[in-house]
């Protein structure tokens, strides 16, 4: 399945501000330090050669990603037609079976971590949510089997509105 190029405004500044961050500081100091070391001696051997010119590709193919991806995503702001629905932005609320509930923000794929429950927009449960109301249920396939679902809250940060 090919990944949605939905992005949150705020994730788009962040990797816009990466790439930048790689290309007007990170580069430039890489690529002195690998003049200096080459300056040295025998590049066989240098170390502090050999570990910039690796840096310096991981720089460039990083730089080279997110140049491609950035002119390819769509930024998605909240508008307040989402309200009371899932859509790309939402926060919901889920209850489990056993009455366990969790928050979960859908986010473009560029975006997604699990560390703060954000889930990406191609994932089955993301997928299976959208359209969705409060009460709704819903039926996820997941590694432990199917799960059912309730949605008890939806909410929208309201970034992006100008």
């Amino acid at each position: 399945m090919a990944k949605s190029n939905y992005i949150t405004r705020s994730g788009w500044q962040t990797l816009d501000q990466e790439l930048k961050f790689l290309w007007k500081d990170e580069r430039p100091k890489v690529t002195q330090a690998v003049s200096e070391a080459a300056a040295l001696d025998d590049r066989s051997e240098n170390a502090e050669y050999i570990y910039g010119k690796r840096r310096l590709r991981e720089i460039d193919r990083r730089v080279r990603f997110l140049s491609k991806r950035l002119e390819v995503l769509q930024i998605v702001d909240y508008h307040p037609k989402q309200e009371g629905k899932v859509f790309f932005r939402a926060w919901v609320e889920l209850e489990n079976e056993q009455g366990e509930t969790k928050q979960y923000r859908i986010v473009g794929c560029d975006e997604f971590d699990p560390a703060k429950n954000w889930i990406s927009i191609d994932s089955p449960v993301a997928r299976s949510l959208i359209g969705k109301e409060v009460d709704d249920e819903i039926k996820v396939d997941t590694p432990l089997g199917k799960s059912l679902l309730y949605i008890n809250k939806i909410w929208y940060e309201k970034e992006g509105l100008y």
